[in-house]
């Protein structure tokens, strides 16, 4: 809003005197570099956000005759790296072997369906998938199935 001063008289009192002068006063913020702000801080974060993501790394093993799952279901990675850290991973938390059966004992709790999926990696050896496979059949776990990857699948 215009501020309304009145004019300081001018010395011989002539006809030049414009009137009234009107000044602004800044009362309202500039909006347009606060936007140009925002949408540069937002194309970074969208360029940023897909690299943040990290899952775990499996190389699932290979079968011709298998069905794809399609619901929401409890799966239990084990990583090559289970060897060293003894750790596997329910959906993206990493657990430690030791306290897998009472973490899946506490997830079985309210489910009807009792079923999980384990997904082990291709280099894991056997006996290392049925010890984690023992470990949640002793949390009360109904069906364990393995998941493994269609021929041509990335």
């Amino acid at each position: 809003m215009a501020k309304v001063l009145p004019s300081a008289p001018t010395p011989g009192g002539g006809r030049l005197t414009r009137g009234r002068r009107v000044s602004t006063t800044l009362a309202e913020i500039n909006v347009i570099p606060l936007v140009d702000v925002m949408l540069v801080l937002l194309i970074i974060f969208m360029v940023a956000a897909p690299m943040l993501q990290r899952g775990v790394e499996l190389n699932l093993p290979v079968a011709s005759r298998s069905q794809e799952i399609a619901s929401d279901r409890i799966f239990v990675s084990v990583p090559l790296s289970f060897r060293e850290d003894r750790r596997v991973f329910i959906g993206q938390d990493p657990v430690r072997v030791d306290v897998l059966t009472e973490r899946m004992r506490q997830m079985m709790l309210n489910r009807s369906d009792r079923q999980v999926f384990l997904r082990g990696d291709g280099g894991i050896e056997l006996q290392e998938l049925l010890d984690v496979m023992d470990r949640l059949k002793a949390a009360g776990v109904d069906k364990v199935g393995i998941i493994n990857k269609l021929p041509g699948e990335q």
